[in-house]
Order: C-alpha cells, then sequence, then structure tokens
C-alpha cells in the first residue's frame, strides 16, 4: 500500500510517498481503509523533529474511512462501518486505529466535509462550550481560517454570539471570513484587535495568544487550543480578573465523554441542515509536500485535507 513518510527532518518537501507492507490489527485494534486525512500545524512540527521521533517517520492525524478488519478483543464496531478519528500514523491507504478514537460517521456526508465535523468542528464546538456561555458574547477568534478557526466563526454565531472578530494574515482570508460570517476581521499587526471581548479561542501561541489575553474585558474567559507554547503574565490575568483554560479533547473525552458526544450530535444536526459549512482544500494522497508547503506558507482558506482514491 501507499504510506505518506519522511526520511529526514526539515520542511514539507522531506515527504514523500513510499510502498510499504499493509498494517495488521493486533489484539484491540481496527484496520481503517482511508478515505481522507487531515494536515495540520502539528505535521509541521513532527517533520522539524519535534520529539525527535524515530526515521522513518509517518505523520499522524485525523482521518475518515471505513474499517477494513477487527483485531481480536474488539467489540462495538463491524467491517465496512464509516468512522472518523485520530491515528498516529494517518497519511496512508490503511491505518491501525483504536477504537477509542473513533466515531461513526453518516453514510451521505463527503469525506471532506465529515473530516472536517470529526476533527476541527469538534475542538471549535468544545471549546465554545467550555469557555461559554456564547450567547450575547463577543467572540474573538484566532487563526480563524484554519480547519478548527473557520467553523468556530460560523458555530459562535450559531450559538448567538453578538459580535465576531476573526484574526486573519491577509486579505484573501479576511475576505473569506466576512463571507462565513465575522463581524469583524482584524490582521496580526494590527494594534487593535477588537477589544474588548468577552471571550477569546487562541490557536497560535506564542505572543499571540498574550496579545489575545489582552484584549479580554474584564471578567473574560480565554480558552486555549494550540500545544505552541506562549506565556501570560499572572499579574495580568489577576488584574483583569480573567479565566484562562486548555483544551484538550483527549482529557475532555477522559473525563467528560457525555459533553463530547453532545458536542458530536450537534455538529452533525447543524451539517445536516445546512447550518455549518466546512471548507476544503482537497489533494491526493501524492500530493502531500503540497499539502504542508500550503500551510507552511500560511496559504490555507480552512481545512486541508489528503484525499484517498478507494
Amino acid at each position: 500500500m501507499r504510506k505518506v513518510r519522511f526520511h529526514r527532518y526539515g520542511g514539507a518537501e522531506v515527504l514523500r510517498l513510499d510502498e510499504v507492507a499493509a498494517p495488521v490489527p493486533g489484539a484491540g485494534e481496527i484496520l481503517v481503509r482511508t478515505e481522507a486525512v487531515g494536515v495540520s500545524l502539528m505535521l509541521l512540527k513532527q517533520l522539524r523533529g519535534a520529539g525527535q521521533p524515530p526515521l522513518p517517520g509517518s505523520p499522524g492525524g485525523g482521518f475518515v474511512g471505513r474499517i477494513a478488519a477487527l483485531g481480536a478483543g474488539v467489540t462495538g464496531y463491524r467491517v465496512g462501518e464509516r468512522v472518523g478519528g485520530v491515528a498516529a500514523e494517518a497519511y496512508a491507504e490503511q491505518l491501525l486505529a483504536s477504537p477509542l478514537t473513533l466515531t461513526p460517521v453518516p453514510e451521505k456526508v463527503s469525506a471532506a466535509d465529515a473530516l472536517g465535523v470529526v476533527h476541527g468542528g469538534l475542538v471549535a464546538l468544545a471549546a465554545l462550550r467550555v469557555g461559554g456561555p456564547v450567547a450575547g458574547a463577543s467572540v474573538l477568534v484566532t487563526n480563524a481560517a484554519g480547519g478548527v478557526g473557520h467553523l468556530a466563526v460560523q458555530l459562535a454565531k450559531e450559538l448567538g454570539a453578538e459580535r465576531v472578530v476573526a484574526a486573519a494574515g491577509s486579505p484573501a482570508k479576511a475576505a473569506f471570513l466576512r463571507e462565513l460570517g465575522a463581524d469583524e476581521v482584524v490582521g496580526y499587526q494590527d494594534a487593535d484587535w477588537g477589544a474588548p471581548v468577552d471571550l477569546v479561542l487562541e490557536g497560535v501561541g506564542g505572543e499571540v495568544l498574550t496579545r489575545a489575553h489582552a484584549a479580554l474585558a474584564p471578567f473574560g474567559r480565554l480558552v486555549a487550543l494550540a500545544g505552541h507554547g506562549g506565556t501570560l503574565d499572572a499579574g495580568a490575568v489577576l488584574g483583569s480578573m480573567t479565566t484562562v483554560t486548555g483544551l484538550s479533547m483527549g482529557q475532555l473525552a477522559r473525563h467528560r465523554p457525555e459533553l463530547v458526544e453532545e458536542v458530536r450530535a450537534q455538529l452533525w444536526q447543524l451539517l445536516a441542515a445546512g447550518r455549518l459549512r466546512p471548507v476544503s482544500t482537497v489533494l491526493p494522497l501524492e500530493r502531500a509536500a503540497q499539502a504542508a508547503a500550503l500551510l507552511e506558507r500560511r496559504a490555507n482558506l480552512g481545512k486541508v485535507v489528503l484525499g484517498v482514491a478507494p
């Protein structure tokens, strides 16, 4: 089967398509025939050697596909069932997944849209629920044109936000976000980020985290979505009486599984009703390097997806 790997660390250019043996599910594992894989900023960190993954490396991420085989001891799933989830090595025609990461995917939803819901949409809506209330609030979304951010803009409006401010890095992204319903669009170089706002969904990290927190009104809330670092001054948090919360979908699924299921059901309902529009750039698996380069240049509008031919 075909699998995207990297044999040295670097940028998007190190990705290549290899022919490898198909995986065999062990006890407690599920073999999935892949339909689509999501490309995220985490890929760029992996390529640069974050955590020193052994070489050759194979990127992980969110996926949608169909169950091809069940390992010993797996119950609750059947061969042929359509599912989405996260896998440690996802950029391949077939992958191994844990049943704990899987969720059913409706038959009539395109693979790209389904991927948007089971990954970006889930993070976006969970963040809004964790950081709420949203109705009547002003909301700032950073990395707003990305796979999570562009859905967060739509979902904030859907939940009744009075004002949604989207942070974007180019005029093309600004136009894209206004089309999705953002009331205001700000650039990262702007002095004013729509302050004061009641809620921030922060998906960049670094200096952006600090500036996004500074845009909060007294008693405002910030939900940190990005694992890219950043520092907040305790005095600034104390002085503004703000609340800062990190979002880990793994921890949320472990400790609040009922909330995750509720969020997931709400997303499928919104998608079916035409009230949520995932936007994706879909490239074939063999163009993984080009997909990663889109993220390197911050040129993506919405989610970048690798489609896998059946």
